[in-house]
């Protein structure tokens, strides 16, 4: 089975995921830096769709401009997290069986 994991290096949750995703048995991962390679604002909505996540539930809310899209609908927070990644919230894994947040790192178990 492949899944896809869109990974910050830097983050413990996603280091967690990946430790998770690569001693599965069978899991052929495949790690996007999103950072240096975001997914593109048309892959977002339909990870979140396959998570059956809105784009607000993704958002990293502690960055300074998440803040600024309090009131913004789903389209707008798309469009912010496209223009600046780091508003992605993180890990998104993807495996056949769907998609999920890793949030705790533990829920992608759910996919394996």
């Amino acid at each position: 089975m492949k899944a896809t994991i869109w990974h910050n290096p830097r983050c413990s949750k996603s280091r967690e995921t990946l430790a998770i995703l690569q001693a599965a048995p069978g899991v052929e991962v495949e790690v996007i830096d999103y950072l240096k390679t975001p997914p593109s604002r048309e892959e977002l909505a339909a990870l979140y769709a396959a998570a059956g996540m809105t784009p607000r539930e993704g958002l990293r809310k502690g960055e300074d401009g998440a803040k600024a899209l309090k009131g913004a609908d789903d389209d707008a927070i798309l469009d912010a997290m496209a223009a600046d990644p780091i508003l992605i919230e993180r890990p998104l894994v993807e495996t056949p069986k769907g998609v999920r947040l890793g949030r705790p790192p533990e829920k992608v178990r759910e996919i394996l």
